[in-house]
């Protein structure tokens, strides 16, 4: 059992992320109010919650227990870096969210999308393009026709009959301590503002936007971990700083500025701040499976394949989408999944170190001859 105590903390990483994304749902709901869903305020909230986990927490462990490693101005720089389009990814969610989109078909597009991101740039960086296979690119394809599949099929609630009004009700929003009542059609789930084709266009942007940013995130702060001697903690520190610095500082001064609609409520600040907890403490999962002998090989595809499917899971039980899911949507899912497990498993790795040539001493003829 002790080559596996990897594995608990891998099922700790997807079971955090996959409860981000309908987590930070509720929460932008709660605080936006009547006037739609929140921006701003929930950002704010893991922004704070990544600084307590990824700042407060590491500068515990370094100053009471150190690690290995160093500090280095070019190691604070990348992962520095790979804090911003981190948190820059975390906002591209809000703003998917704000559209309109639903967490049961963002979060499993942007899993299964940030793989293939991660791996373009790896190959980027070390230069392995020409060593791809055929089997790489099929998995691409499956994500992509999969991707199509999630948007196509993903699920809402029936829409009236053409010949009934919309049915108004009054909804009592269960999770907000304050009881607000407020009074939605029916099919309020899934109206836009926007024109369908608009809003969908906008979730699609939002998602690319995330998927680019945590794609890119692993291979930029590795880089920082190899300048830092192979620390840990200190690149998760820097992380937490360049989170703190977007997703708390920027937005508390926009807000000053530009006031948006609702309200520091205490339930949304909770469901927001658990979102927010749920990523840091799923980023410090990966790094202490790392620690405990686990390999990115079989880690990073157990982390994407299952995130989604806890995602989903949550989703349709938060949102009571018994019964509105259809095959379909989760044969789609499936493919985003197994391309993204291929797409991990079978990129280029790159070639193993030459081993370095042992020269035989060499005898002296002399002596040879006298033998």
């Amino acid at each position: 059992m002790k080559g596996f105590q990897f594995l608990i903390f891998v099922i700790l990483t997807f079971c955090c992320w996959g409860l981000y994304g309908p987590l930070l749902h509720v929460g932008q709901g709660i605080m936006g109010g009547e006037g739609g869903k929140s921006m701003l305020r929930p950002f704010i909230c893991v922004g704070v919650a990544y600084f307590a986990i990824a700042v407060l927490f590491p500068i515990f462990i370094l100053v009471t227990k150190g690690e290995k490693g160093h500090w280095s101005a070019n190691g604070f720089f990348w992962s520095f870096i790979a804090g911003l389009v981190g948190a820059v990814g975390a906002l591209g969610i809000i703003l998917a969210f704000k559209f309109n989109g639903k967490p049961s078909y963002v979060m499993p597009l942007v899993f299964g999308m940030a793989p293939i991101v991660n791996t373009f740039v790896t190959m980027l960086m070390a230069r392995t393009f020409k060593q791809a296979s055929a089997v790489f690119y099929l998995g691409i394809l499956i994500v992509a026709v999969g991707a199509a599949g999630v948007l196509i099929f993903k699920p809402s609630k029936a829409k009236p009959a053409v010949d009934e009004p919309p049915a108004q009700v009054v909804v009592v929003d269960s999770l907000e301590s304050q009881f607000v009542a407020t009074t939605i059609d029916e099919d309020a789930d899934t109206g836009n503002e926007e024109t369908p084709a608009g809003s969908i266009l906008w979730v699609t942007l939002s998602i690319a936007l995330t998927a680019v940013c945590w794609g890119a995130y692993g291979p930029v702060l590795h880089k920082g971990q190899l300048k830092m001697g192979g620390s840990r903690l200190r690149p998760f520190l820097c992380v937490g700083l360049a989170y703190f610095a977007i997703a708390v500082v920027g937005p508390m001064l926009m807000l000053s500025g530009f006031p948006e609609p609702g309200g520091w409520y205490t339930t949304g600040i909770i469901w927001s701040l658990g979102a927010g907890a749920a990523g840091a403490i799923g980023a410090l999962g990966i790094i202490y499976a790392f620690n405990f002998g686990g390999k990115p090989l079989f880690i990073m595809p157990l982390v994407f394949g299952f995130a989604p499917v806890v995602n989903t899971l949550t989703t349709i039980f938060t949102d009571n989408l018994f019964g509105r899911v259809n095959n379909m949507f989760f044969a789609s899912l499936a493919m985003v999944i197994v391309g993204a497990v291929m797409v991990l498993v079978f990129s280029p790795r790159g070639k193993p170190p030459a081993k370095p040539v042992v020269k035989q001493p060499e005898t002296d003829e002399s002596e040879s001859v006298a033998s």
